[in-house]
């Protein structure tokens, strides 16, 4: 059974840091790309960064570029989002995604919050 758990959200001050984790669990991650997305309230949910299963080549969006950084770890099957430099409009729920035939799976999100 595909799983996605994240953690890792919470309060931080803006210029703040935090890592989020997205534990995947009934696949291997190594061979699927891993996306990160977010949804701020009363807004659509947008994709934030995604890794590639070969080569490791990343997206981000263009907002986040030069302060977020998305890896993997294949040997805990984990997908991290590095987040520096928060600022108040980064505050929402992540969440991590992976399509695996013939389904797309969605973890629960985790709150995040940029705020003084």
């Amino acid at each position: 059974q595909v799983q996605l758990v994240e953690s890792g959200g919470g309060l931080v001050q803006p210029g703040g840091s935090l890592r989020l984790s997205c534990a995947a669990s009934g696949f291997s991650l190594s061979t699927y790309a891993l996306r990160w997305y977010r949804q701020a309230p009363g807004k659509a949910r947008e994709r934030v960064a995604s890794i590639a299963p070969v080569g490791d080549s990343t997206y981000y969006k263009d907002s986040v570029k030069g302060r977020f950084t998305i890896s993997r770890d294949n040997a805990k099957n984990t997908v991290y989002l590095q987040m520096n430099s928060l600022k108040p409009e980064d505050t929402a729920v992540y969440y991590c995604n992976t399509f695996v035939a013939p389904m797309d799976y969605w973890g629960k999100g985790t709150l995040v919050t940029v705020s003084s």
